[in-house]
């Protein structure tokens, strides 16, 4: 990154980070069941960290007890250091079934030296094929990071840092189905993906660098629970309320400029303009 890029983003940074909220985090045992890897997953620290792990035999991935219908959902993680060529750490929302919903972060492993990939996608009603994916202007191996998604039936932001990278607004009135009705857990998981993740699958995993392992810690949801036989339950005091005031707040002057700083020296696909992607015609949220 050059020097005024860096001058322009600490500027913004200085102004956009004075209206976070500043919330306590959960603990992972109470939040969270292990659902896959065996001992490759794990909880420490009396709850306050999560990790996981992949090596030749298995992957490894958990969930969150809780389904959620809106919310704001963070997470700190700390990625695979070193060679992560062909490994694929995510973090995302989903509901079930063939017709499932989906927001979703995927981080792609890399030689060492050369930046991990953030591939960003979502699904509604079971159709996805909506990929942006970006550069991150830090090395997401050396400390903790803040990824994180609003979702709510306005729209979906990603942020970095609660920085705003993508934003998916809601666009039923010309046809485009949109997340709002089914209820979606937590997840994440690590797993091998050396046949397409890294350079298109030309790079493997180098297994003498296993095991590969992702740290988690400060996950917090300012959601709405749901229950069965119930619509929703707010787990903090006016939660569905307050994402639709995080929604403009995050994306208020400052935060799209930030959005369009991101965009513009970071993102490295887009969908919306692949025409070989999609020869007769591209989907119609990308028209507008």
């Amino acid at each position: 990154m050059s020097s005024s890029s860096q001058a322009s983003l600490r500027f913004l940074l200085s102004i956009f980070m004075s209206v976070v909220m500043v919330t306590f985090a959960s603990n992972f045992y109470n939040d969270f069941d292990l659902i896959w890897g065996g001992y490759r997953a794990n909880i420490r620290n009396g709850g306050q960290v999560l990790t996981l792990s992949l090596d030749q035999e298995s992957g490894s991935g958990f969930q969150s007890k809780n389904e959620y219908l809106f919310g704001r959902f963070d997470m700190q993680m700390k990625l695979v250091p070193g060679d992560s060529a062909g490994t694929v750490t995510t973090l995302y929302l989903s509901s079930q079934g063939g017709a499932h919903d989906e927001i979703d972060f995927e981080f792609l492993g890399n030689l060492s030296g050369q930046p991990y990939i953030l591939s960003t996608n979502l699904y509604s009603q079971g159709k996805g094929d909506r990929e942006q994916q970006f550069y991150l202007w830090f090395d997401p191996t050396k400390n903790f990071h803040t990824y994180s998604a609003i979702w709510n039936r306005r729209k979906i932001i990603f942020l970095v840092d609660n920085i705003p990278i993508r934003v998916f607004s809601n666009l039923e009135s010309i046809g485009v189905p949109f997340p709002k009705s089914q209820p979606m857990r937590v997840y994440s998981t690590i797993w091998n993906g050396d046949s397409w993740a890294t350079r298109g699958g030309l790079v493997k995993i180098d297994w003498s660098k296993a095991p590969f392992t992702a740290t988690y810690r400060n996950y917090i949801a300012n959601a709405c629970v749901w229950t069965s036989g119930k619509p929703c339950r707010n787990k903090s005091i006016n939660a569905v309320e307050n994402v639709f005031a995080e929604d403009k707040a995050v994306l208020g002057p400052k935060g799209r400029e930030l959005l369009r700083w991101v965009q513009k020296n970071y993102m490295i696909y887009n969908y919306c303009t692949d025409l070989k992607r999609f020869p007769k015609g591209l989907p119609p949220e990308c028209k507008r």
